[in-house]
């Protein structure tokens, strides 16, 4: 009988702010499951986003990892550095058919009143997966900006019946199609939150991803992804929110207290493990 696998797991920031305790209860959980298990504990910047993500705020996001105690392998994968594998896994889906390039605008695709609503709001109508090649083309060649969006109904016929386990919810069965086609790159970009992660967690070899329940219904788009590439399925954690007083989920728009603040007004780590545990409820 083969060894059960190592566990491994990984906190995935993106570098457009500093840590608050919901990025602080993800990644203590994600490290001490891998220590309790004798496993591996990895750091990965998602900084896809090259409009938002700073070297300061990768820089804070270290110093405040290491002030909660954690350590972790190297090197320390980042995400803008890896645009060829985002690139080469968008090249299968595309030869298999399954994306086209969409040109609609966020307020056309908004202004389609008839569109039902999907978990991310109102799904795409569709109106681009009907053009002409020659009209594609025609569109791409005029600089217009576009989007590739994966052609679901294809898409699930192909990957057939799927699911997943989750350390709260039990075995999930994945439900890809309430997205809609769902955007897996640009024209400027090869990939996606959604793509990037989750051939991320497959080169990294993941087997526990650890992240908020807001997180929960993309985790159904990951399984599918995963069946599409021929990628491994990780175990997954979708906790419950971090909460401020005001009972809201702790965000970076929203100003959510940062650990730096917290470190600066005398707080210890000790102190932050049991606001987040305290905050989580």
């Amino acid at each position: 009988m083969a060894p059960p696998a190592k566990t491994v797991t990984r906190s995935a920031p993106s570098p457009t702010g500093r840590l608050h305790l919901g990025h602080a209860y993800s990644s203590l959980f994600a490290y001490e499951a891998a220590k309790a298990a004798n496993g591996r504990f990895l750091l990965r910047i998602e900084d896809i986003d090259r409009t938002r993500c700073r070297p300061e705020f990768e820089a804070g996001i270290m110093e405040d990892l290491r002030w909660l105690g954690l350590d972790w392998e190297q090197p320390v994968r980042r995400q803008s550095e890896h645009m060829d594998d985002y690139a080469a896994a968008l090249a299968r889906l595309r030869e298999a058919g399954l994306v086209y390039p969409c040109f609609c605008t966020r307020a056309e695709i908004a202004e389609a009143s008839q569109a039902p609503h999907g978990p991310d709001g109102p799904l795409y109508p569709g109106t681009c997966r009907a053009l002409s090649v020659a009209e594609r083309e025609a569109r791409i060649a005029a600089g217009t900006a576009f989007a590739l969006r994966l052609d679901m109904a294809q898409a699930t016929v192909q990957a057939g019946p799927l699911e997943w386990r989750d350390r709260g919810h039990g075995l999930v069965r994945a439900a890809p199609d309430s997205f809609g086609d769902v955007v897996i790159a640009r024209k400027d970009t090869p990939t996606s939150y959604h793509l990037a992660v989750t051939l991320d967690d497959h080169l990294q070899g993941i087997t526990l991803v650890t992240r908020g329940e807001d997180l929960f219904t993309a985790t159904h788009i990951h399984r599918l992804l995963q069946a599409l590439l021929d990628l491994d399925t990780p175990e997954y954690h979708h906790h419950a929110l971090v909460l401020g007083p005001d009972g809201k989920r702790l965000a970076k728009r929203a100003n959510a207290p940062t650990l730096a603040s917290l470190r600066e007004a005398g707080h210890s780590p000790d102190d932050v493990r049991r606001m987040a545990l305290d905050a989580l409820g």
